[in-house]
């Protein structure tokens, strides 16, 4: 069995990716959440191992990938992932995606000649927001315009940056200038439209307990994708694959044949 770490230069983005397996294996490609890298989801990639054929990519922006050339959206994301596996000539492969990497898979997958999808507590339902929310974004966009005006458009947006790294989500802190901007772009983009697209079998699995991506978009995307079925484990949140290993090997080895 071969193992190794590669990287391809797609439309400037330098992409780097595992590749574990005989090319003559049917393929799956491994796509990990925000603010992690291909080693978060090494345990998923372990149970392909020696079965099929594993491509564990760093997306844009993480691990040893280099950042996209702009404030990308999901559908960017898509567009680079699409390219990779026609660079690499991979017929009709499986997708796995794990929280923002689901954004990604059920993108692809609604327009895309693919064999099988894995969901793991994937994003890609728009959260709901409350009053709070809203309160906040509303003061924020006002105490931004009142800095830009009193301190000019240069050093009002340095301000600005502070405040948000300052306020923002753990994810969100940890990221770049250009990737926080990614990101917001990226969370409120509602994907039910293309669910309904998706022909292939599809495999939901979820922790019960997760917050992050709740267990209701869990259902709501097990109503919208034709051919899906739910997996969920109690006491598990957002990383569902971590928390219950020997629960997520067995659905995962039944539903790939594997």
């Amino acid at each position: 069995m071969t193992l190794m770490d590669k990287t391809i230069e797609i439309d400037g983005v330098s992409l780097h990716y595992r590749d574990s397996g005989e090319e003559t294996l049917r393929p799956v490609v491994i796509m990990h959440g925000w603010g992690c890298n291909m080693d978060t989801v090494a345990s998923i990639e372990n149970i392909f191992k020696g079965k099929m054929r594993v491509l564990n990519v760093d997306l844009p922006g993480h691990g040893s990938s280099s950042e996209p050339p702009d404030v990308w959206g999901v559908e960017e994301f898509t567009a680079m992932m699409e390219k990779f596996i026609s660079r690499l000539g991979l017929v009709r492969p499986s997708l796995v995606g794990h929280s923002f990497g689901g954004r990604i898979s059920l993108l692809l997958s609604s327009r895309g000649d693919v064999d099988k999808v894995l969901l793991v507590d994937a994003a890609g339902i728009k959260p709901k927001r409350g009053f709070n929310y809203y309160r906040k974004v509303y003061t924020f966009k006002a105490m931004k315009n009142l800095l830009m005006l009193v301190l000019g458009k240069k050093k009002g947006m340095e301000a600005v940056e502070k405040m948000r790294a300052k306020k923002g989500s753990a994810d969100y802190r940890s990221s770049s200038p250009r990737m926080r901007a990614v990101m917001s772009r990226c969370v409120n983009e509602d994907l039910k439209h293309v669910m309904p697209a998706i022909k292939a079998p599809t495999l939901l699995i979820w922790g019960e307990d997760d917050t992050a991506t709740p267990l209701s978009d869990a259902i709501t995307m097990k109503r919208l994708i034709p051919n899906a079925g739910l997996v969920s484990f109690p006491g598990c949140g957002h990383y569902s694959f971590l928390d219950n290993p020997f629960g997520f090997r067995a659905a995962v080895a039944s539903f790939f044949n594997i």
